[in-house]
């Protein structure tokens, strides 16, 4: 029972009723992704609960939806990719001046097909920047706590500006995140600072600026997966390749709408709801060249992720859908190995860094192995 209709370019947003029940029947697969005026927010305390019941139905059955009145300006947005697309646009020479390969932060600049995903390789080229907060001691442990450290950024001379626009791009996306998850949480029955609260003192955030090359046939711009943190923000800029697989295994295509960001959610929030919501799988398959950024908001690495405190209804939401049951999470490398599928992994990660640790050990063994030694785990 869909409580916002599926909305394609044209359609208007349509608010639903509030309702108090987490457990209707999930449906067998949805055709398009809804729409979300994130401005209701604004408007008073019974439209603010409206809009947190509908977030929440369409977190818990879909897993995407687009947002609009996120207060985010299309000016900056332009600027912002015109200046993403410059620095994609430079010498190979000059973006190798930060490789990733180099980085034991795994921040920087990489080839196209350097990430794999599931064991596969991705045909995007990318840009990693993620949370910056003073390095952790040599040797520390836990090992995730080593992710900790600077970012990997362009003399100034090579590309006027970029630095501060794509700083000026997290700290944007920091503010969005934090109001969805204000939504998130009162949709659940926690307090609307419940995860704000929950982030600690570092909390740790990434992003990827993408540039696609056209798909070769039978591969992946990204193969499919889920994400890592609580919620994923994407911009994207006109081209579409995007794709969120329907409970009925069905692929459905994330048409860009301008001015609004894509949002999904990811395995740590999977993790802490007990699967009431479920990491969204998808994936890009593109016909022509694309950009896009995403921005994964995540916590401290020291975050555990132990059960929230929810009602028992959402467990009984959970054990009434076989989908939610038995939702699985990334397979760690080691599970890779033995031949587990990658969406299919046995069990989630207890810690948010371990999360991110197990995700660069399958992604980048050989950047893992540089730094680390063996990425096994």
């Amino acid at each position: 029972m869909a409580l916002v209709r599926d909305a394609t370019p044209s359609d208007p947003v349509v608010p639903s009723p509030a309702s108090t029940d987490p457990s209707p029947a999930v449906p067998a697969g949805f055709t398009s992704i809804p729409v979300v005026d994130l401005g209701r927010w604004q408007q008073g305390a019974g439209e603010r609960a409206r809009l947190a019941d509908d977030v929440r139905r369409i977190c818990h059955e879909v897993g995407f939806f687009t947002v609009e009145g996120h207060g985010v300006d299309d000016a900056f947005l332009e600027r912002y990719f015109t200046t993403l697309r410059a620095f994609f646009a430079l010498d190979e020479a000059d973006k190798a001046c930060i490789d990733k390969a180099n980085s034991p932060h795994f921040r920087g600049w990489e080839r196209v097909g350097s990430e794999l995903t599931g064991g596969r390789i991705d045909y995007r080229e990318q840009l990693d920047v993620s949370s910056e907060h003073p390095p952790y001691p040599i040797g520390v442990g836990p090992e995730y706590l080593r992710l900790d450290g600077p970012n990997q950024w362009l003399p100034e001379s090579a590309l006027p500006g970029f630095r501060a626009t794509v700083t000026e791009f997290f700290a944007r996306m920091d503010v969005l995140a934090h109001r969805i998850m204000a939504v998130i949480a009162t949709g659940l029955g926690l307090p609307e600072r419940y995860f704000a609260e929950m982030f600690g003192e570092r909390p740790h955030s990434l992003a990827k600026l993408i540039s696609y090359p056209p798909t070769p046939p039978g591969e992946a711009g990204v193969n499919p997966h889920h994400d890592a943190g609580f919620l994923t923000i994407l911009a994207q800029h006109g081209v579409g390749g995007l794709q969120a697989l329907s409970p009925d295994g069905v692929w459905v295509d994330v048409e860009p709408r301008p001015g609004a960001f894509v949002i999904n959610t990811g395995e740590m929030l999977q993790e802490l709801s007990g699967n009431y919501v479920v990491a969204a799988t998808h994936q890009v398959i593109t016909s022509e060249a694309r950009f896009s950024s995403a921005y994964f908001h995540g916590p401290d690495l020291r975050t555990r992720l132990d059960p929230l405190p929810l009602e028992p209804r959402f467990a009984d939401a959970v054990a009434a859908s076989a989908r939610h049951a038995g939702a699985g999470f990334m397979a760690r490398r080691s599970e890779l190995i033995e031949g587990v599928d990658g969406i299919a992994g046995r069990r989630g990660a207890g810690v948010y860094g371990r999360q991110l640790w197990n995700y660069y050990a399958r992604s980048y063994p050989a950047n893992m192995a540089r730094h680390y030694g063996d990425p096994t785990g």
